[in-house]
């Protein structure tokens, strides 16, 4: 159980061993649902909920191990304060940047540290159906467990890679993909881009964006124009906007009608 608890809390050795740990029915659902490689489960031995015996149940057909622990392990483990009664270790579901597709959106996340931002992002990756999603520089690592959570289980269902900033903007532009980087304000508004089309978006570190090197790096820039008096949106918000917008013009060119975009970069 020991070594659990270092999972927990420890990135080096998580990435070491290629090995996160799961808190709670979902995400272990979630990681069940995709045939997601597990070291095993370990549950409460007082946790007898439908939620948690249909879990059991389905991790027995997939052939994963269950431990029952004494009561309060599991409260030792685990990075929540509210512990749930059952948690898992499975093996990180990270991808190589090069087996990653330039088709579609690709979202760059780079110095983005809050875990809360992170998770926001991938679960609208994975809703608007994004092809990517890369970290970049110092941000937070999507294996901890408050990311995990904040994914819902959507970490399992969008190929994710963690990278250097220039090594993956050289990769997806040698594919194709324009790569534009997301600004405050002054420039092309997202939705007089075309993102119908291989396309890298930037977003950058919550309190300070994107730097003037990481911008220079990139074809074009682009800004969510705002009409209140904030200065800036969420970095989980500004990235979900985009998201959607890739998504509701996929649907738009599917299905025939003009493009909302009124030019192209």
């Amino acid at each position: 159980m020991r070594r659990l608890r270092r999972l927990v809390q420890k990135r080096s050795l998580r990435w070491s061993e290629g090995v996160c740990v799961l808190e709670g029915p979902d995400l272990i659902n979630a990681a069940l649902a995709v045939g997601q490689e597990f070291e095993a489960i370990y549950v409460d031995e007082r946790a007898h909920s439908t939620e948690i015996a249909e879990v059991l149940e389905r991790a027995q057909r997939s052939g994963v191990r269950v431990f029952r622990l004494r009561d309060g392990v599991i409260d030792k483990i685990a990075d929540a304060q509210t512990p749930q009664p059952i948690l898992a270790a499975v093996r990180v579901p990270q991808h190589d940047l090069s087996t990653l597709t330039a088709d579609g959106l690709v979202m760059v996340l780079h110095d983005v540290r809050d875990p809360g931002n992170v998770g926001t992002i991938i679960r609208s990756a994975d809703a608007a159906a994004v092809s990517a999603v890369v970290l970049t520089g110092q941000s937070v690592d999507p294996f901890n467990p408050k990311t995990l959570r904040a994914t819902a289980g959507s970490i399992f269902n969008v190929p994710l890679a963690v990278a250097a900033l220039e090594e993956c903007i050289e990769y997806f532009r040698s594919r194709g993909a324009r790569v534009l980087a997301t600004v405050v304000k002054g420039d092309e508004s997202f939705r007089r881009v075309n993102l119908n089309q291989p396309t890298v978006v930037l977003i950058g570190n919550e309190a300070s964006g994107l730097d003037e090197q990481a911008v220079a790096m990139c074809d074009a820039t682009i800004t969510i124009p705002m009409a209140g008096r904030s200065e800036s949106l969420n970095a989980g918000v500004a990235a979900s906007l985009v998201c959607f917008e890739a998504l509701y013009q996929r649907e738009d060119a599917s299905e025939g009608r003009a493009p909302r975009s009124l030019e192209e970069l």
